[in-house]
């Protein structure tokens, strides 16, 4: 038995972690308050089914929209780093470089390649510059957004040095 539980601790991820791209507390009542303003401003100049139509359009709308822009997770778990649908086995890992808003800032300007995979949310200062190793594969890096840069280098550097 002892022999089974040891061998089964090299398959766990060294350093997992999560994370969800949402927005900001502040952006769901702006957002709510734009869509029923204009749903207000509709709602004036119509009659009849024209008058509340708006509101049961438009407040939905502004709901399904603002959970669409903080839908995105990021994990390392299970030898990847997943972001939305993307996976990058860490084996492809070469580096990891933890960015604040000014280094994104100039990765994603100066210094960007229109080959790069690039998951970026403006309301996220933080982000992470993966380098890859992948000599099948033309993209020289990956920026992604993360409010926990350091977190997430550590954990992709551990992944990659676990595997």
């Amino acid at each position: 038995m002892r022999q089974s539980s040891s061998a089964a601790a090299p398959t766990a991820t060294a350093a997992p972690y999560a994370e969800r791209l949402g927005l900001p507390w502040w952006a769901w009542p702006a957002g709510l308050a734009t869509a029923a303003l204009l749903a207000v401003e509709l709602w004036m100049g119509a009659t009849g089914v024209r008058a509340w139509l708006p509101f049961v359009l438009l407040i939905p709308a502004a709901v399904a929209a603002l959970w669409w822009l903080g839908r995105i997770r990021v994990e390392v778990r299970d030898g990847e780093l997943r972001v939305d649908d993307a996976h990058l086995p860490v084996r492809y890992v070469a580096d990891v470089v933890p960015l604040d808003a000014s280094g994104r800032r100039e990765v994603l300007g100066v210094g960007s390649d229109p080959l790069a995979f690039v998951v970026q949310r403006p309301w996220i200062g933080g982000a992470v510059q993966v380098v890859l190793d992948d000599p099948a594969d033309p993209t020289p890096f990956w920026v992604v957004s993360t409010r926990h840069p350091v977190e997430l280098a550590t954990a992709l550097l551990a992944a990659r040095d676990a595997a």
